[in-house]
C-alpha cells in the first residue's frame, strides 16, 4: 500500500481518496494520515464485503471507485474505468485475463463463474468476480443490504445490476501480482466458491436454476418408472419419491423466484 498510495494520488489527483481499515494491526492508518488520505476504521475485521459497504457509505462523490490495495490493480486503469462508464453504463468492471488469476484452481473456478452468469443473464460476462470497478453511487447504494460481508460482494453487485437492468461494461486489464499473503484458502473456501454458483442463479432468476433441477428429477423419476413397469409391472416407491422431488424443486424455484422479485423491489 505505501507505493501504491502515490501512484493513486498521482493519477487521480482531485479525486477523494479512502482506505478502510478492516481492523489492520499494522500502520494502516498513520501511513494514509501521513498522505492526507481519509480512513474509515473497523474495530475488528468484518470482512472485505463489509468494508466496500462502510467505504459506499462514506464516500461523497456520484462516482465510486473500488480497488484493492495489494498493488494488483493499476492506478492508471481508472481512467479508462471511467471513460467506458460514461457511455451510458451503470458499473464499469476491469476484466482480467489468464494471466491475472491467482493460480490455475482459481483461473479455472472464474471461467465457470463467467460462463454461468452469462448463461442466465444473457449477456457476456467477462470477469465476474474482479473486484476492481467503477460504479455510480446511488445505484450501488441501492444494493449494499444485499452484500454479504465476505469476499463474494462482486459477484452479488454485478448479478444485482443485471437484475435491475442496469448497464454493465468491461474494460480489460492486466492484474499484476498481489503483495502480502491471500486470506483464501482453497479447502476452507471451495464450498463457499461452490455456494457462489448457487448464489448467481438465486441472485438473477431462480427459477433458470431450480426449474432444470425439476426436470433432472422428473426425467430420473420417469425412467425408473418405465423400467419398474416393463420389468415388474407396478410403480416402485423409488418413483414415486423422484416424482415427488420434482415437484418440490420446482415449487421452492417457484417460491424463490417471487421472494427475489420482492426483494429487488425499489423502495423509493
Amino acid at each position: 500500500m505505501i507505493e501504491l498510495l502515490p501512484r493513486l494520488r498521482a493519477a487521480q489527483p482531485d479525486a477523494e481518496l479512502l482506505i478502510v481499515d478492516d481492523g489492520s494491526t499494522d500502520d494502516t492508518a498513520a501511513i494514509c494520515q501521513q498522505q492526507g488520505i481519509t480512513v474509515v476504521r473497523q474495530p475488528y475485521s468484518m470482512g472485505n464485503g463489509a468494508a466496500i459497504k462502510r467505504g459506499a457509505r462514506a464516500a461523497k462523490g456520484e462516482i465510486i471507485v473500488f480497488m484493492d490495495a495489494d498493488a494488483q490493480h493499476d492506478p492508471g486503469d481508472i481512467a479508462r474505468l471511467l471513460e467506458r462508464l460514461d457511455e451510458d453504463f451503470d458499473m464499469v468492471v476491469g476484466a482480467r485475463d489468464w494471466s491475472g488469476q491467482s493460480g490455475v484452481g482459481r483461473g479455472l473456478a472464474n471461467a465457470l463463474y463467467n460462463w454461468l452468469a452469462s448463461r442466465m443473464t444473457g449477456q457476456t460476462v467477462a470477469d465476474l468476480t474482479s473486484g476492481f470497478r467503477a460504479v455510480r453511487a446511488d445505484k450501488f447504494r441501492e444494493f449494499l443490504h444485499l452484500l454479504p460481508n465476505g469476499f463474494s460482494y462482486p459477484t452479488t453487485s454485478t448479478m444485482a445490476f443485471f437484475r435491475s437492468a442496469y448497464a454493465v461494461g468491461y474494460v480489460p486489464i492486466k492484474a499484476g501480482q498481489r503483495v502480502g499473503k491471500s486470506h483464501i484458502k482453497p479447502l476452507r473456501d471451495g464450498l463457499r466458491f461452490l455456494l457462489i454458483i448457487f448464489k448467481i442463479g438465486t441472485l438473477y432468476s431462480p427459477l433458470k436454476l431450480f426449474v432444470p433441477a425439476s426436470a433432472v428429477f422428473f426425467l430420473l423419476g420417469l425412467g425408473h418408472y418405465l423400467y419398474t413397469f416393463t420389468t415388474m409391472h407396478r410403480l416402485t416407491n423409488m418413483s414415486v419419491l423422484l416424482f415427488s422431488a420434482s415437484v418440490i424443486v420446482f415449487l421452492i424455484g417457484l417460491i424463490s423466484e417471487q421472494i427475489t422479485a420482492l426483494t429487488y423491489r425499489r423502495h423509493d
